[in-house]
């Protein structure tokens, strides 16, 4: 398991453009990187402004309702 210190600048990067995405889901960062979601969505919240992560917080959460299957 990847911890969040051990990640590079660029696998930062990678995953915070993975978890805008509304196609990859935190099953696939889980697989790829290690991270679970609550992790993921501290680096979301270390990475992203305020509004932003609010704004990505809704919009996953607003998804999920719908599609149970979805982040």
């Amino acid at each position: 398991m990847t911890s969040q210190n051990d990640l590079t600048e660029a696998q930062i990067s990678d995953i915070v453009q993975m978890a805008l995405s509304d196609h990859v889901s935190f099953a696939d960062i889980m697989r790829e990187y290690g991270l679970r979601e609550k992790e993921v969505k501290s680096l979301m919240r270390a990475n992203l402004k305020s509004g932003s992560y609010k704004a990505w917080r809704k919009r996953v959460r607003t998804f999920g309702d719908r599609r149970a299957h979805y982040k």
